[in-house]
């Protein structure tokens, strides 16, 4: 780890102390008006804390870009040389550097004064030619276009659900049906027994089974083409690249199914086969009583659950952290990174699940429940194939996955739904 990384790291961990400390202050003795300073400060100190995430982000990737061209460098380098030469060439890297650094996202103001200077000496340097790379003719045509050996990729969170820590998952070889037996005998009770009297035998209190059914769906990604040329001239390895990307989608496909699957030719997603534990008042707001009630909607024989645990997605997550009690404090446990003491939510493990829906008008935003009752069915593994005589000279890609899911246990998970109107 730099040292850049390690003082910003240092001043995360400050941040979140010192916020803690803000925190413990807000009591029911605290005025109003410092009460909401306190709170205006923990806001900033957290949007700072999130700010120094992203630089440290920034740093990271710039420390592997830099030290993979470094070896790079490092391979074409000639042997002979003059000392004049080698020293042209170290100043030409540390300009680079630091222009790199400011290239991906780091402020000016942030670098070291002797990087500054450096970067002003470099742009002096280069701008002062007669001779211009804006102008082709005048020098524009000796310059090659570089493309970084890397590639910036757009994310978007699309777990748990495929998770076998969160939910019970069966891999098969084959996809034919797998049949679950099911049986619900917690409405059925004991009975008085008078003495020298028979016992009822009317079937009345017998067992009664179900049985849910875990099948295979297939989807697919559909054929991605690239051609022979672009396979030869691109800096990446397109097959890898391509690969990967189509295994994010089918993560994405396979989240997605098994939280709102409808349960028609399709998975049965958890959302839809849960069942109602708590109507919210508001239609775009939840309160933590609301949330208490959904908790103890579920059964306490579930609640021991190593599963049982929340969901919802990111933007519900926010609400609630929002939430605070009479007193103003915030509610929200963001747990202890110094410690190693995670984030809960009312106690309790969550999940985030960007497939599920956010606070408006009659939808399912938060769960609760022993997920363990939550049963996935993988077929083999995910696969990805490569055609290469089919469109050839060009090539295609494309990736298959097989799976079902079904809450084995309807009264196992719960879910809270804001109001109709």
């Amino acid at each position: 780890m730099s040292n850049r990384i390690k003082e910003l790291r240092e001043k995360q961990a400050k941040i979140i102390t010192e916020a803690r400390e803000r925190l413990d202050l807000i009591n029911a003795e605290t005025d109003e008006a410092r009460a909401r300073d306190l709170e205006s400060q923990h806001d900033a100190a957290m949007a700072e804390h999130d700010r120094l995430e992203k630089q440290i982000e920034r740093e990271e990737r710039l420390a592997a870009l830099e030290k993979k061209g470094e070896e790079e460098r490092a391979r074409q380098r000639p042997i002979a040389g003059g000392e004049g030469a080698g020293q042209d060439d170290g100043a030409t890297a540390e300009y680079r550097a630091v222009f790199a650094k400011v290239i991906c996202g780091v402020d000016v103001a942030q670098l070291e004064p002797e990087e500054r200077a450096l970067l002003r000496q470099g742009a002096a340097k280069f701008e002062a030619r007669a001779q211009t790379v804006g102008t082709t003719t005048a020098g524009g045509y000796t310059v090659p276009t570089e493309l970084a050996d890397m590639i910036v990729r757009s994310m978007k969170a699309w777990g748990p659900m495929y998770d076998e820590d969160i939910c019970t998952v069966m891999t098969t070889g084959s996809g034919n049906p797998i049949k679950v037996p099911t049986v619900d005998d917690t409405a059925v009770a004991a009975v008085a027994h008078t003495e020298a009297t028979a016992l009822t035998d009317d079937g009345g209190s017998d067992v009664t089974f179900g049985q849910k059914s875990l099948d295979a769906y297939a989807f697919d990604t559909e054929f991605i083409r690239w051609s022979w040329e672009l396979d030869m001239d691109s800096i990446f390895n397109m097959e890898s690249l391509l690969g990967s990307l189509l295994g994010e989608r089918l993560g994405r496909i396979a989240n997605s199914q098994l939280t709102t699957g409808t349960g028609s030719s399709a998975p049965n997603g958890i959302v839809t086969a849960s069942t109602a534990g708590k109507t919210a008042a508001a239609t775009a707001a939840i309160t933590w009583d609301e949330i208490i009630d959904l908790e103890h909607s579920v059964d306490p024989a579930y609640r021991v659950s190593p599963k049982a645990r929340y969901m919802f997605n990111d933007t519900t997550l926010a609400a609630c952290r929002k939430l605070k009690d009479g007193n103003g404090n915030y509610l929200w446990q963001m747990g202890d990174v110094q410690k190693g003491v995670p984030a809960s939510f009312n106690g309790r493990p969550f999940s985030i699940n960007q497939a599920m829906d956010s606070l408006a008008a009659a939808k399912k935003v938060m769960l609760f429940g022993d997920f363990s009752k939550y049963f996935v069915r993988k077929v083999g593994v995910p696969v990805i194939g490569v055609l290469r005589e089919r469109f050839w000279p060009d090539m295609g890609i494309a990736g298959l996955i097989r799976f079902d899911g079904e809450l084995g246990d309807t009264a196992a998970v719960k879910h809270l739904i804001t109001a109709a109107s």
